[in-house]
């Protein structure tokens, strides 16, 4: 097991077969990561209830009910060991000509494609990324990695967002693009750009660092204690 890519201690390793690994600090990458990811999955698209991980505990909770009637059209979770943290909000700036965008302080989100009909969250796929979203939330870089999972029948031969179909690419859109909206209350969110797989594996690179210069600075602090 790994953390940031640093081999934990043999304690460490035995507590991991022990105990249930944290989602996003207990799992690693991937050895082919940006290429080819571990994701760690939260919500399917028959989820009525928005699901997310407690960031203390590592267990699935209950963020909200959706309000509306929207349904998300893949797998829907996060990279584990990556943090949207400077290098993700100042990518953002770069590519989006936007100022004062810092990273949302969360790891970095993932869409996955496929088939197949998965019945429940709470597990972990392969998926390589194709693209994504450069969505911006507020003064916030929250962008949404779209990718497939791995030798997926009818996604698992698409290696770039332009070869998607743009109605599947529109659903995705619409979905992001609305929810988190609350009734009476203006949307702050936004999809400036939509980019392809180099782009992505830029995004996720960044995502990846920004978890390791993370890590380092809670060290820092915790030795100062």
């Amino acid at each position: 097991m790994q953390i940031g890519g640093k081999l934990m201690d043999p304690i460490g390793r035995l507590m991991g077969l022990r105990y249930k690994s944290h989602p996003w600090h207990g799992i690693d990458l991937g050895s082919e990561a940006p290429r080819k990811v571990n994701a760690f999955i939260e919500m399917v698209p028959t989820d009525t209830v928005k699901y997310e991980v407690d960031k203390s505990s590592g267990y699935l909770r209950i963020d909200r009910p959706q309000k509306y009637s929207n349904v998300i059209p893949a797998l829907y979770g996060f990279l584990p060991q990556t943090y949207c943290g400077k290098l993700v909000g100042d990518f953002c700036m770069e590519k989006s000509g936007r100022q004062n965008i810092i990273g949302d302080g969360d790891p970095l989100d993932i869409c996955i494609l496929t088939e197949k009909a998965i019945s429940h969250g709470d597990i972990l796929v392969k998926a390589i990324p194709i693209g994504g979203f450069r969505m911006i939330d507020g003064n916030e870089a929250d962008d949404k990695i779209i990718a497939v999972l791995k030798d997926d029948a009818t996604y698992g031969h698409i290696n770039d967002m332009a070869d998607l179909p743009t109605l599947v690419i529109d659903r995705l859109k619409h979905y992001f693009l609305t929810y988190k909206d609350i009734p009476g209350e203006e949307s702050n969110t936004e999809i400036p750009n939509i980019y392809g797989q180099d782009e992505a594996l830029e995004v996720i690179q960044a995502a990846m660092t920004d978890y390791m210069d993370w890590l380092d600075n809670i060290q820092v602090a915790l030795s100062k204690v």
